[in-house]
């Protein structure tokens, strides 16, 4: 329909031949029409834009770009691109310089400053981080280098979903003294308030000094790259200054070292690349914080699955190994197993799998290493395991083989006890579901430690195979017939009968601590339906400010 022009005083036909009689003016533009001058300028200010992004991206330059390549490393932009999807990845504060005039630092200013942060997402699921860039500064950190990790982490919190740290950076920058100093506390501050809330990973993918050692300490993971990651607080001139001790970074603090001796790391892997990608593996077990439960998979493999190769698995001879790591993949989905500190106290297994594709911790001792005893650094790696699962609602499933813990003036001088209690704290406030199954052995104080029925296990299952006892027929019978000792007839006699009194399930059956005797091969059948079953548990703590951990 045509409108016609309203009538105005004046005799004119329209407001539009009245205006233009009133006064030579440019013909205004119609929406659309393009205006070359504003869109010459506009051309300018994008490009000068995409000149500044160029700029931030390229870091420290192509020189240092390069060098970095040349160590056989990825920049940190590069790493960002591996670990999250395609093309998922947002940045903030590309353009954040820093504000030092001190010692020159004026005259060098690079967009940035040695941190790229931001979030992404890794198979569809939200997650923030922060890539510290070696080529820029060293990646050293700066008030406003710890300004854009402080703002990333908040984001985090805000979000509650999972943040990764990737670091490669020589510690605090000089140059800004205290300020720096300032700019790790805010940093630690929030590692702290984040514990429990949101999964916090850290990835060392070259060296961490100083203080920048402390963040990735008081995150849920840490993970290095074999050969070129290293982390200590002091490094090795300043460890030759004061002890006279000759020492290469990689004796130090080397990924050899953290994740065989110290426990610091819970894993090493050969490259960046190898690393980034079992990140995101290790993601997508992880829930994205303490209240969304574990995550839950599409699995082909059925939960009512049997395998009648486990019937055989515990050998006949009860002091024979046989691999527990056999029995956690032929329980799992698919066979899918994230072990956890593989390399670090070996005779005891922790990781995560999944049972009909729902996120499951593993714990279990490790017969093939030291007869699966619990001694001081295994009980501190179980027991941080069970305290992550527990804080993120993460079922725990716990094989159990121990003939109790080790002995020795080295184990009692360095604070066995302690850090037996440790897991037996663990396990006792966990309220997530926990389901035990004894294999072989479980003597001791470390059958009560390992989920039993008394600190809150939920349902305990035996193999026939189990013998609960104090301990080994040969040692009971020697105690209580000292008398007899001489007389190797009547201890044989003497151990034969302990072993069909004691060295059963049926004993701790018969009180009701043990829920049933199951057959090997319907172990995965039974823990499906066990934590299905358990999926719903609620208990009630007492009110606390917080617990006193046996540390």
């Amino acid at each position: 329909m045509r409108h016609r022009s309203l009538p105005l005083k004046g005799g004119g036909s329209g407001w539009g031949s009245s205006y233009a009689r009133g006064r030579r003016t440019r013909p205004m533009l119609s929406l659309g029409q393009p205006d070359s001058l504003g869109q010459g300028r506009m051309k300018d200010i994008l490009d000068k834009l995409e000149k500044r992004r160029a700029q931030a991206r390229d870091g420290g330059g192509k020189a240092r770009i390069e060098a970095q390549h040349g160590k056989g490393k990825l920049t940190a932009r590069e790493r960002i691109e591996l670990l999250l999807d395609k093309g998922s990845f947002e940045e903030f504060d590309m353009f954040v310089e820093h504000r030092s005039a001190e010692f020159g630092m004026e005259k060098t200013k690079i967009p940035g400053d040695g941190v790229v942060t931001g979030w992404g997402t890794v198979n569809g699921r939200t997650v923030y981080l922060f890539s510290k860039d070696f080529t820029v500064f060293g990646g050293s950190l700066s008030e406003t280098h710890a300004q854009k990790i402080t703002k990333v982490q908040d984001m985090a919190m805000r979000a509650r979903a999972p943040i990764v740290g990737l670091f490669d950076a020589g510690g605090a920058r000089i140059q800004e003294g205290v300020a720096a100093l300032g700019g790790y506390g805010e940093v630690f501050k929030r590692n702290v308030i984040a514990s429990g809330v949101i999964p916090q990973i850290s990835v060392i993918m070259g060296p961490c000094a100083g203080g920048d050692v402390y963040s990735p300490a008081m995150t849920d993971f840490i993970f290095m790259v074999r050969d070129t990651s290293y982390m200590f607080v002091t490094g090795p001139d300043v460890v030759k200054t004061v002890t006279n001790e000759v020492v290469t970074a990689e004796e130090l603090g080397g990924a050899s070292v953290h994740t065989t001796k110290s426990g610091v790391a819970d894993g090493a892997f050969e490259n960046d690349v190898e690393c980034l990608l079992q990140m995101r593996r290790l993601i997508d077990f992880l829930p994205a914080n303490n209240a969304s439960g574990a995550p839950d998979w599409p699995t082909q493999d059925d939960a009512d699955r049997e395998d009648k190769s486990l019937d055989t698995l515990v050998p006949e001879n009860p002091n024979k190994p046989y691999d527990i790591k056999e029995l956690i993949l032929k329980v799992a989905d698919e066979a899918d197993f994230f072990e956890i500190s593989a390399a670090y106290a070996k005779n005891m297994v922790t990781g995560f799998g999944r049972i009909a594709g729902r996120t499951t911790g593993f714990v279990a001792n490790q017969p093939m290493v030291l007869a699966g005893v619990l001694d001081s650094d295994a009980s501190r790696k179980a027991a941080r395991f069970v305290r992550f699962c527990d804080a993120f609602n993460i079922p725990i499933v716990t094989f159990v083989d121990v003939p109790g813990f080790l002995p020795g003036t080295a184990q009692e001088y360095g604070g066995l006890i302690k850090h037996g209690a440790k897991l037996l704290f663990a396990y006792s406030q966990a309220t997530v579901p926990l389901v035990t199954v004894i294999t072989r052995k479980a003597f001791g104080g470390a059958y009560d430690v390992m989920a039993s029925k008394h600190i809150g296990g939920d349902l305990n299952y035996a193999w026939p195979t189990a013998q609960i006892a104090v301990m080994g027929a040969k040692g009971a019978v020697e105690i209580i017939f000292r008398a007899d000792i001489g007389d190797k007839a009547k201890i044989a006699a003497r151990t034969k009968e302990y072993e069909d009194r004691f060295l059963s399930p049926f004993v701790a059956a018969e009180r009701g601590y043990i829920d049933d005797v199951i057959m090997p091969h319907q172990t995965r059948r039974r823990i499906a339906r066990a934590l299905a079953m358990l999926r719903g548990k609620k208990v009630e703590m007492p009110w606390r400010k917080h617990d006193n951990l046996p540390v």
